[in-house]
């Protein structure tokens, strides 16, 4: 019987492990640390304490923040557009531009508007720093072909941007194309070439006065176009809807749908609200419904509810915490 041989055996090789391990936690400090700090919160606040190079890696801009389909409707009303979004895990922003003098500002009217809050110094300028971060060159990183998205946590989410043009989009629309070459140039834009489409970790959508046609005549096509989720089926668009034009399709959630969150939804409402998604989905195109009511916050909680359970894509949210905790 072999049986104390086996015991021999395995005391021998846990005893060699724990010398190893010993030794390795010696050569980081472990066991000074585990020697004053005896328990495991104490130890944790002890290797916070040290600033340790154990606790640092490069991506952690966004750490332990969980990408979330929420829209960020007027996103530059947070106290700091973008980031605050990003901060809750909102995976789409959305920005009003206005083309004056060549320059495209941002802002909801154009009594808001300054000459330091522009395109490129609330998105695109900070978007770059972020990616930088999230995309490291490290030895570790030479023959990434792919490049991260903002969130640490699922890198491969992208961000979607949505630029609502305010002022004529025919016009406008060359100088946001001008305005996106920094993010071109990293590879950091969702792209269809030739009809196929290749997310990466930004894509950007057309709204407002974006122009339909200016958007389809791109090749390749870098800036899409925010469909009209209620006329998807209209032919007198003279459209094929599909991800490579269109990965979303959008509705005023008022006109569309028209239920107030207090009453109890009609069949008939709820039916509006499966048939338009459905008919997105039908088209690999996820549904947003804008504008929903934000008070009280009950109906909006009600309505934020029946939207996800009937396959709605994207909550649109004002109150980004609220949104994030629902």
């Amino acid at each position: 019987m072999q049986l104390p041989w086996l015991v021999q055996s395995v005391h021998s090789a846990a005893t060699s492990m724990l010398n190893q391990f010993l030794l390795l936690t010696l050569s980081i400090g472990y066991i000074q640390l585990a020697a004053t700090s005896p328990g495991v919160d104490q130890w944790i606040a002890a290797l916070e304490d040290s600033n340790s190079t154990l606790l640092r890696y490069p991506t952690q801009l966004t750490q332990n923040i969980v990408p979330k389909q929420i829209h960020s409707h007027n996103d530059y009303w947070r106290d700091v557009p973008l980031l605050s979004a990003l901060s809750f895990g909102v995976a789409s922003v959305e920005a009003d531009v206005w083309l004056v003098n060549k320059t495209l500002f941002i802002g909801h009217e154009m009594a808001a508007l300054t000459p330091a809050r522009t395109f490129d110094s609330l998105y695109v300028q900070p978007l770059m720093t972020v990616l930088a971060a999230q995309n490291p060159k490290t030895q570790f990183t030479v023959n990434q072909t792919v490049p991260n998205g903002v969130f640490d946590t699922a890198s491969t989410t992208p961000l979607q941007l949505l630029v609502d043009i305010k002022t004529d989009g025919t016009e406008a629309l060359p100088f946001i194309l001008k305005a996106l070459q920094p993010l071109r140039s990293a590879g950091y834009l969702t792209t269809s070439r030739n009809g196929n489409l290749t997310r990466s970790a930004v894509t950007v959508i057309g709204t407002g006065n974006s122009p339909l046609d200016g958007v389809k005549a791109l090749e390749p096509r870098d800036y899409f176009f925010d469909a009209p989720l209620t006329q998807l089926n209209d032919t007198s668009l003279n459209t094929t809807w599909d991800p490579t034009l269109s990965p979303i399709a959008s509705t005023d959630y008022g006109a569309a749908v028209a239920w107030s969150g207090i009453t109890p939804i009609s069949d008939a409402q709820r039916n509006i609200i499966v048939t338009l998604v459905n008919d997105a989905h039908s088209r690999g195109i996820k549904a947003r419904f804008w504008d929903t009511p934000g008070w009280p916050v009950g109906a909006r909680d009600s309505i934020w509810k029946e939207l996800l359970n009937d396959g709605a894509d994207w909550l649109n949210a004002d109150d980004l915490e609220a949104a994030s905790k629902f």
